[in-house]
C-alpha cells in the first residue's frame, strides 16, 4: 500500500478532546508573536496512543499567588514540579500555554540515552580536560538513573537495553572505534564495535550499516505516557498544572514576579523556565538569543506484518541512530510500527513542504527496502532547543533574580530532562551541591559564538550548513 502524503496524514488525524484552538503547524518560536492558547496537539503517534490525558487544574481564572511558578509543562517542567514537591515540600504552579506536554515532549522519538547535549565524551575531554569530563560523566550517569527509576514507577512502555550507533558509511567506522575506545578506557563503559554483518544478523537489517557501536545504557519510552505519569505524581503531591494559560507578560516588582495570563495574574517569588525550544524571544531578557530552535521531523508506519518483520530483521526495540551529522533516529515500537525521524525545514512556514516528509520516507526505504511504499499513519514535526555551545544549562543566570532555567538539550533531553528537573528544583529550593561547579551548571547559556549581533543571521548560516552537512554525509 502506498504512503500517504503529508497533507493526507494531517487530514486523517482527529483529536477526540477537540481543543478550542486548531493546531498551527507553522508555529515558529523565532517569529510567532504568541506561543498559542489552548492549541490542539500536533498529530503525533504518541498523542494518538497515550489515552486520555489525566486530570489537570484547568486554566488560570483569576489573580493568584504561588511560591514557585514553572513555565512549560514538558518533561523538564513537570519533573521540576515533581521533585520540588517530593524532595523539598514546595508545591509549584505550572503554567502551560496549550495542552500538557504540547511541545517537544509529545513530539520526540522517545529515545532515552546516557547523554545530554550534542557533544560526545571525547569532545568533553577536548573542551574541559579529563578530570572535568569524568565528573560530568558521573553526573550524566546519575541523571540516567533518575530517569530509569521514574520509568519503573510509570507505565510508559519502557524498552531498556542500550543504544545502537550505526555507521552509515564505511569511513565513519574510525570515528566509532575511537569513541568506543574512549568510552571504555576513560569512562569504563562496556561499549562494543559491531561489523555490518553483525548488525544485520543480530540487531536489524539496515542496508546502510557499515558497522556500529553499541552502548549498553539506554531506555526507549512512550514519551507522552511518561509525561502524564510525571504530572499525575506531581499533582498527587500538591503541584498545580494549568493548561491554556500562556504567559503573555512578565514584570518583576519588589522581588515578586507578576506573570500575566489570559485568565489572570500569577504572582510568584521564583520562576523556573522549562519551555524547551518553545519559549518566545520576549519571554525574559535572560533568554533572548540564548537558544536556537531547530526543527525535527518524524513519521510512524502502520504495524509491520510477520513477513515485513522477517524481511527487516528487527530483533531489537533499542534506540538506533546513524552517524550522519543530520542524523536519522529510528526504532521498532512495541506495536510493531517503525518510527523514524531526522532534520526538517529551516522555518516553521516551510515545515509542511513535501520534500521534508519524503526525506524520511525515502530514508526508511533505503535502510529497509521491504518497507518501500508502506503506509505512513503519523507524520509531525517539532522544535528542538539547541544551545550555541551544544551543551545544556540548568542555572540561575543572575544571582540577583529568582529566575532559573533548564534548557539546551539539543535533542538528547528525553532522559536527562528528568535529572535537570531535579537539579532545577534543588536550585529553586536553595540547595547547592558540589556538582554546581560543572560546566552545565556554573554558567548561563551563551550567545552565538560570534556574539549576539550574529543572532538574526543564524538561519542563513543554518541553511548553508545543512547543504554542507549533506555533501559531507552523502558525497564526500
Amino acid at each position: 500500500m502506498n504512503s500517504l502524503s503529508r497533507a493526507e496524514v494531517g487530514a486523517a488525524f482527529t483529536d477526540s478532546r477537540a481543543p478550542a484552538t486548531p493546531y498551527d503547524p507553522a508555529f515558529d518560536p523565532l517569529v510567532s508573536r504568541s506561543p498559542g492558547h489552548n492549541m490542539q496537539y500536533a498529530p503525533t503517534y504518541w498523542v494518538a496512543s497515550a489515552g486520555d490525558p489525566p486530570p489537570d487544574d484547568g486554566p488560570i481564572t483569576g489573580d493568584t499567588d504561588a511560591d514557585v511558578v514553572i513555565i512549560g509543562s514538558g518533561f523538564t517542567g513537570l519533573a521540576t514540579a515533581l521533585f520540588l514537591a517530593r524532595e523539598h515540600g514546595i508545591r509549584a504552579t505550572v503554567l502551560e500555554a496549550n495542552q500538557v506536554a504540547w511541545g517537544c515532549t509529545s513530539r520526540n522519538g522517545g529515545q532515552g540515552q546516557n547523554a545530554s547535549g550534542r557533544l560526545y565524551r571525547s569532545q568533553w575531554i577536548a573542551r574541559w580536560g579529563l578530570p572535568t569530563a569524568l565528573k560530568l560523566d558521573e553526573e550524566i550517569r546519575n541523571g540516567f538513573e533518575t530517569f530509569r527509576q521514574l520509568t519503573e514507577e510509570i507505565d510508559c512502555d519502557p524498552q531498556p537495553g542500550g543504544h545502537l550507533y550505526i555507521a552509515h558509511r564505511p569511513k565513519k567506522m574510525d570515528f566509532l572505534r575511537n569513541e568506543a575506545e574512549v568510552m571504555r578506557s576513560r569512562f569504563g563503559y562496556d561499549t562494543r564495535i559491531l561489523t555490518g554483518e553483525e548488525v544485520r544478523r543480530d540487531w536489524c537489517g539496515d542496508r546502510e550499516a557499515a558497522g556500529a557501536m553499541h552502548e549498553p545504557v539506554g531506555i526507549c519510552v512512550h514519551p507522552l505516557k511518561l509525561a502524564f505519569g510525571y504530572m499525575k505524581m506531581a499533582r498527587a503531591l500538591g503541584a498545580r498544572v494549568h493548561p491554556s494559560s500562556p504567559v503573555t507578560g512578565w514584570e518583576t516588582r519588589n522581588g515578586v514576579h507578576h506573570l500575566r495570563t489570559p485568565g489572570g495574574v500569577v504572582r510568584a517569588r521564583a520562576v523556573a523556565v522549562a519551555t524547551g525550544a518553545y519559549g518566545l524571544q520576549g519571554l525574559t531578557p535572560l533568554l533572548k538569543n540564548r537558544v536556537f530552535p531547530v526543527l525535527s521531523n518524524s513519521i510512524v508506519t502502520r504495524p509491520l506484518t510477520d513477513e515485513e518483520l522477517q524481511a527487516t530483521n528487527f530483533l531489537t526495540h533499542q534506540a538506533i541512530t546513524d552517524t550522519r551529522t543530520l542524523r536519522f533516529y529510528y526504532r521498532l515500537l512495541p506495536d510493531r510500527r517503525v518510527q523514524i525521524g531526522s532534520r526538517s525545514a529551516i522555518s516553521g512556514a516551510a515545515a509542511h513542504q513535501e520534500h521534508h516528509y519524503r526525506l524520511l520516507v525515502d530514508g526508511l526505504a533505503r535502510k529497509f527496502p521491504a518497507l518501500k511504499g508502506i503506509r505512513i499513519d503519523h507524520s509531525w514535526w517539532g522544535w528542538v532547543d539547541v544551545s550555541h555551545d551544544m551543551m545544556p544549562r540548568v542555572v540561575q543566570p543572575d544571582p540577583a533574580q529568582s529566575i532559573y532555567y533548564a534548557l539546551g538539550y539539543g535533542g538528547n533531553g528525553v532522559s536527562f530532562s528528568a535529572h535537570a528537573g531535579r537539579r532545577m528544583a534543588e536550585r529553586v529550593a536553595g540547595q547547592r551541591g558540589p556538582e554546581i561547579e560543572l560546566p552545565i551548571y556554573d554558567s548561563a547559556l551563551p550567545f552565538p559564538r560570534q556574539g549576539e549581533w550574529a543572532a538574526p543571521f543564524r538561519r542563513l548560516g543554518q541553511s548553508m550548513l545543512y547543504r554542507w552537512y549533506w555533501l559531507r554525509d552523502e558525497i564526500l
